[in-house]
């Protein structure tokens, strides 16, 4: 049986996105607060994080031609996928399949790269999607 490994790995402002958010809801926490949309948002990210381990495709993939010419040119994707968090948030992300090594016969490594956590307004601008 051939098993599957899932490697979650955030880059640029994905990155910096996220560990500014973990900071947040630290000093939030640190100031006694318990509820915030931070801290949604937050739970939101890591749960959708063990969802993607388990099944890398649980987004709703992105067609090719509407895919940003940002994330063509800066991370070279060949396809995208997005995934709805709380508030009306997205989490954009790549999948990459490393070569297979001899001794990986049993294992195939999914690399999930993380591109953007991005409010709605954001990501209906960089998709061209237009209020009506």
């Amino acid at each position: 049986m051939t098993q599957k490994r899932v490697t979650i790995k955030l880059l640029g402002e994905a990155k910096e996105e996220y560990l500014k958010l973990q900071e947040t809801v630290k000093q939030e926490i640190a100031k006694g607060i318990t509820q915030s949309f931070h801290q949604t948002l937050l739970r939101s990210i890591n749960s959708k994080f063990e969802l993607l381990k388990v099944s890398h495709d649980y987004g709703i993939q992105i067609p090719k031609k509407q895919i940003p010419r940002t994330y063509l040119e800066k991370y070279e994707v060949t396809n995208l996928w997005k995934v709805n968090l709380s508030g009306y948030w997205r989490l954009i992300y790549t999948l990459k399949q490393p070569q297979r090594e001899e001794t990986e016969i049993d294992i195939i490594t999914i690399w999930l790269d993380v591109l953007d956590i991005i409010d709605h307004p954001t990501y209906d601008k960089m998709f061209g999607y237009r209020k009506k």
